[in-house]
């Protein structure tokens, strides 16, 4: 998987992403947050493609159906780390989960 290109222009979403986190400056811990578990769950679907399994499969797996499966792999929705962790196990993976302090409370404070 490729990463994006961060030297290109912006665009419509960039404005309005700048818009949002001038309005609420949480918006953007929330929409970084959104990105990685965007690009986890491209990830899983480019190893369910791999593995030539299908969305039928892996549905049934994840006691889902292909519609949400589908949904999950192409939506922008918010997925829950327990669907997503539903989704690696069905695949034969684990996802680990770590914490990561904020670059603005490195120092050790708290808010």
């Amino acid at each position: 998987m490729s990463a994006p290109d961060t030297h290109s222009q912006p665009d419509a979403l960039d404005e309005m992403v700048a818009e949002y986190v001038s309005a609420d400056p949480h918006f953007s811990a929330l929409y970084e947050s959104a990105k990685r578990r965007r690009a986890l769950l491209r990830e899983l679907a480019e190893k369910r493609q791999e593995q030539a399994r299908s969305q039928t499969e892996i549905a049934a797996l994840m006691s889902t159906s292909q519609s949400a499966l589908a949904r999950l792999e192409t939506k922008a929705a918010d997925a829950r780390l327990s669907t997503i962790d539903r989704l690696a196990d069905a695949l034969g993976y684990r996802v680990e989960h770590r914490l990561v302090p904020l670059d603005s409370r490195r120092d050790g404070s708290v808010r």
